[in-house]
């Protein structure tokens, strides 16, 4: 494939990923068209969840003005889209309403949407009606009524904080400050934290941690002097954990089958994408590698047969329909954070991460007899506070 092409292949995910979500939940049809598998686990609708796990993925795509004649016609149909879906999610007397007050995973679905806000407030907030604005301040506050447990969901509060403070509404500092000076005393060293008091080996380092570490702490630092000390070091243990993760990707673009939420695919490299969206990778990473890295691994995750239905959903999955791969807790809705992957599209199409003719892979050099730098630990990234 070549360099021109990757863009193109990564925008045909996204509208695969995109158009069945917006254009029904904008129509009021989401609840009624959506496929339910693996919801006999969980009572949950998934409104909500798909909706703010697609968005958190494509914010940064839509949050940039876009020129390329190429994408124009499609950023456009998508943003108006996504509007009329938050519209139409937001509003009490929806049939898709996102109803936020049942139990305590909303505070995980509210996060990811916050999470959408955060990365692009004008295209999925400030362009808004007042009312739509007002709804959805409702539902996040209503979600302040459950107790986030105590782990990675930590972050989930402080991120609809966050975003409440990005809506221009009032938010609880304590929430925030918690949860980061929390994970503080999780982190483990070389760039990775625990998910709570224990570690578990899998990715939600990526999925969840250490992305809304980072744009929690780059919202909120620019309001309260005292969380702008954790940033640095966020960001060093970031840039370290994106260096291991580019090396897990092996030569044909898989990854090891590790921990839980594997249905979430090349989700698992949310912050991967994130870092190269942030132009922060490591100096032994050129962007051009990243981009053919990631790439390898949507290919491989997503070209499988049975990836999606027939009409268009994504079925529970790694590499292909694998419903035993689901938790109690994964259903279709929950599939959708694959899209997190895709953070790099917010690159314009000159950017270097585009433009650079492909580079080998960590793995691929490796393995296949080329020599190579040796690996190094990230020897202190501690916070000074």
């Amino acid at each position: 494939m070549t360099t021109e092409n990757d863009r193109l292949y990564w925008i045909l995910m996204l509208e695969c990923l995109s158009l069945p979500v917006l254009t029904n939940l904008a129509k009021g049809t989401l609840r009624q068209r959506m496929p339910i598998e693996g919801a006999a686990k969980t009572p949950r609708h998934g409104l909500l969840e798909i909706t703010g796990r697609l968005l958190a993925g494509i914010a940064p795509w839509l949050e940039r003005q876009n020129t390329d004649p190429d994408e124009m016609a499609l950023h456009a149909r998508l943003g108006r889209l996504a509007r009329e879906a938050l519209k139409a999610g937001a509003d009490p007397e929806s049939p898709d309403y996102f109803s936020a007050t049942s139990e305590v995973h909303h505070i995980v679905d509210g996060a990811f949407l916050a999470h959408a806000i955060v990365r692009a407030p004008d295209s999925l907030y400030r362009q808004l009606d007042p009312v739509t604005q007002q709804n959805l301040i409702r539902i996040f506050k209503q979600i302040r009524q459950y107790k986030p447990f105590f782990n990675n969901w930590l972050l989930f509060s402080a991120m609809i904080e966050t975003a409440l403070f990005k809506m221009g509404a009032d938010y609880d500092p304590m929430r925030i400050d918690y949860a980061i000076r929390q994970h503080e005393q999780w982190y483990l060293g070389d760039g990775t934290y625990g998910d709570g008091p224990e570690f578990h080996w899998d990715y939600y380092n990526s999925f969840v941690i250490q992305p809304m570490l980072i744009d929690i702490v780059e919202v909120m630092s620019q309001e309260r002097g005292d969380w702008r000390p954790f940033r640095e070091a966020i960001v060093q243990r970031a840039q370290r954990y994106a260096a291991v993760m580019e090396r897990l990707i092996a030569p044909d673009g898989s990854f090891p089958a590790i921990g839980r939420s594997l249905a979430y695919r090349f989700g698992a490299f949310q912050l991967l994408s994130q870092i190269a969206l942030r132009r922060e990778l490591p100096v032994e990473l050129p962007p051009a590698q990243v981009r053919s890295a990631l790439t390898a691994v949507i290919h491989r995750t997503m070209d499988a047969p049975g990836t999606f239905t027939d009409d268009g959903w994504l079925t529970i999955g790694l590499a292909g329909h694998q419903p035993g791969l689901g938790e109690d807790y994964i259903f279709t809705a929950s599939t959708y954070l694959c899209a997190t992957g895709l953070l790099a599209l917010g690159l314009p199409p000159e950017d270097p991460f585009w433009r650079s003719p492909a580079v080998p892979w960590t793995a691929q050099r490796i393995w296949s007899g080329q020599d190579h730098p040796l690996d190094h630990a990230l020897k202190s990234a501690q916070a000074k506070f």
